[in-house]
């Protein structure tokens, strides 16, 4: 049972949410917020899982920030008519794991909630494409040679013999990279670098390495042992780090 504090200002969409929040649906509403000048120690008391935050002028982002620091292990989903991908981008930034539009289905709200209790995050394909675009690379050496070998097709245990890692060190990377741009899985990342990275195949040498090997000494070894084609067309079942 999914518990869940919402923050709305508006009567009728404080009953709505609760005809829609249900024990049938396995969710729990454990409280309403009218004000941001409550939610914070309301969110401390009831300890939700998740935050479901009616996304209206008095909700800050110093609001968010604040849930942030005080309230980290409580997951936020943003609720919204409509958002621009800069804002979208500033929410992430303070916190927020998804944002669902009230236009939508309540079984989308529910799908949402569920992703982000999960440890997903949600958003939709539109908002995802406007949010790379208008989002900084703010990235590290490491992570974009991880996410470059992975846009040439390469497995975990390929990228973590040529980066001199292991294979777990590879999933956390990959566990972080998709927090931190918001994509669901590695073929989303795969075309995040594809579209982001296109100079980073050429910058990174993909012969593999040993830490034995002396500079200069590299075994040549056929590149296409180590490169994957990309598929283009998304898999039925999404592959996880």
């Amino acid at each position: 049972m999914l518990r869940v504090l919402a923050f709305t200002d508006e009567v009728v969409v404080a009953a709505g949410l609760r005809q829609i929040l249900t024990r049938k649906n396995g969710f729990r509403l454990v409280g309403v917020s009218d004000s941001p000048s409550n939610l914070v120690e309301m969110a401390l008391s009831l300890k939700p899982d998740l935050m479901l935050l009616d996304f209206t002028p008095e909700l800050t982002f110093g609001v968010l920030y604040e849930l942030r620091e005080r309230a980290p292990n409580r997951r936020m989903v943003l609720w919204v008519r409509s958002i621009s991908p800069e804002l979208a981008h500033q929410a992430v930034d303070n916190g927020v794991r998804g944002i669902v539009r009230k236009t939508l289905p309540e079984e989308n709200l529910r799908k949402c909630l569920r992703m982000v209790a999960d440890g997903g995050m949600w958003f939709e394909e539109s908002l995802k494409e406007g949010f790379w675009a208008s989002r900084p690379i703010n990235l590290s050496r490491r992570e974009s040679q991880l996410v470059s070998l992975l846009s040439q097709g390469l497995k975990n245990k390929e990228i973590a013999t040529l980066l001199l890692i292991s294979e777990g060190s590879v999933k956390v990377y990959l566990s972080r990279l998709f927090r931190k741009l918001g994509v669901n899985d590695r073929f989303e990342l795969a075309l995040y670098g594809l579209r982001n990275l296109p100079h980073a195949e050429a910058a990174f040498d993909t012969k593999p390495r040993t830490p034995g090997d002396a500079a200069g000494s590299r075994k040549d070894v056929n590149r296409s042992e180590w490169l994957r084609s990309l598929v283009l067309n998304r898999p039925s079942d999404r592959v996880r780090a």
